[in-house]
């Protein structure tokens, strides 16, 4: 509730928080734009693969010559984090085995991790947290990304003494987008190869929103965060509006569409005919919680509460997210607090490669957002029990055995190289959380 007064404590005393930011995309570009505004922040050395292009981006977002001058820019990541002028490390890269990589670094050299990779943090996250934790470290989830936003949501409801009957996001949704590649995606957003490219904008990443991926991502490390359940089978993405979240997002033994209570799920956008849905969440984030008793039930409605026809179901929901915009928020708690804006406890959901289209043996998965596979978020113990190829491994391996379309890849139909970090890590870390 303070973070601002302890900002400016350490404005005044000369001592900012410093960030070593890895990763200079366009998460990390919007929060670099926020850093000339924001007295006892500093950001000590910028590391991405490309250097001339983190310099260029922070020229792009506003920065002054001096404030580049005096910052430094290196293409060695672990170098960076292992600064001695660092507090806080924003792990940026979307890169899995990266992210973990990263991680563990921050982690050897006594540094507090805000972790925007959701990639990683889905891989191996409940592993990288307890690693932290164990070291008096912070692991903290990106604020500004929905999966910390709907975490800070839970948190509140449960606080409130309501319990949790659903949490997620909004997003535009159709099934045809599960079959959705690189060079399909930009007509979905009723844009041209040309003009995407003009912007900037990243094939392979657009269509991971697209295609359901990034929402199974995301989903799984609210579940991970919050100890809610996935649905049974993948999310269902249900049509649904603001004003609808209490009445569709109740159990089904209620009149909703959900498994049970406690559960996270994805809202569409979009009827699945491709109307819009009227006042829809598609950028935002929301909480359905259940009134405990009659009296908070009827203060519901007292006080204009939105709910469900019985009047025990409300929700709440934030319509927006600015993503790397309101990062600060996450690198201040780490730093000033020692505190996450939300962090993955548990392995609850996972999130595996399914066939987008007949793959044959030989061929080279090119995972997150590609033409291969997308992501589906399964319950942990369904994923290991199938044996599912977590999406987060599924780049550049290959195919041993067929998969037809809409099926799940296994560690068994593909050539993976068990000397691997990200593939030992993920291995000890479900052999830790699931015996």
């Amino acid at each position: 509730m303070y973070l601002y007064d302890e900002l400016m404590a350490r404005a005044e005393a000369g001592n900012p928080v410093r960030v070593a930011l890895v990763g200079a995309g366009k998460f990390g570009s919007m929060f670099l734009s926020q850093v000339p505004t924001t007295p006892g922040l500093e950001v000590s050395v910028i590391a991405d693969q490309r250097v001339d292009a983190a310099r260029a981006a922070c020229a792009e977002v506003g920065w002054d010559d001096a404030r580049i001058a005096g910052t430094r820019f290196t293409d060695d990541a672990a170098a960076a984090i292992a600064s001695d002028d660092v507090d806080v490390v924003v792990e940026a890269t979307g890169h899995p085995p990266a992210g973990i990589k990263h991680a563990r670094v921050a982690v050897r050299h006594g540094k507090h991790i805000v972790m925007v990779n959701v990639e990683a943090d889905v891989l191996a996250g409940p592993l990288l947290a307890r690693e932290a934790a164990s070291a008096g470290l912070v692991y903290s989830m990106a604020y500004g990304d929905q999966p910390a936003l709907t975490a800070e949501m839970v948190d509140w409801a449960r606080s409130c003494g309501f319990e949790i009957v659903a949490a997620g996001k909004g997003t535009k949704y159709l099934p045809a987008y599960h079959a959705s590649t690189p060079d399909t995606v930009w007509e979905h957003y009723g844009l041209t190869a040309d003009d995407a490219a003009k912007a900037g904008m990243n094939a392979k990443m657009f269509n991971s929103f697209l295609d359901g991926t990034k929402s199974a991502l995301e989903m799984a490390a609210i579940a991970n965060a919050c100890n809610l359940a996935p649905p049974s089978d993948g999310l269902n993405f249900p049509p649904c509006g603001m004003d609808d979240l209490a009445e569709v997002l109740r159990p089904e033994s209620a009149g909703g569409v959900l498994e049970s209570k406690g559960q996270v799920e994805v809202v569409s956008s979009l009827h699945r005919d491709g109307e819009p849905v009227a006042k829809d969440l598609r950028w935002g984030v929301y909480v359905v919680f259940e009134a405990p008793n009659e009296y908070a039930a009827q203060c519901f409605r007292q006080y204009g509460m939105n709910t469900d026809a019985t009047g025990r179901y409300s929700a709440m929901y934030k319509p927006f997210h600015l993503i790397g915009l309101e990062l600060n928020i996450s690198i201040l708690s780490a730093g000033l607090l020692g505190k996450p804006t939300g962090a993955t406890k548990d392995f609850r959901g996972d999130v595996i490669a399914i066939a987008k289209r007949d793959l044959k043996a030989g061929e080279v998965l090119d995972g997150e957002g590609g033409a291969t596979v997308w992501g589906k978020l399964l319950p942990a113990e369904t994923s290991l029990a199938l044996g599912g190829l977590p999406i987060g491994l599924a780049q550049g391996v290959t195919l041993k055995n067929p998969v037809k379309p809409g099926m799940p890849v296994t560690w068994a139909d593909v050539e993976f190289d068990a000397t691997n970090e990200a593939v030992i890590v993920r291995r000890e870390m479900e052999t830790l959380l699931t015996g």
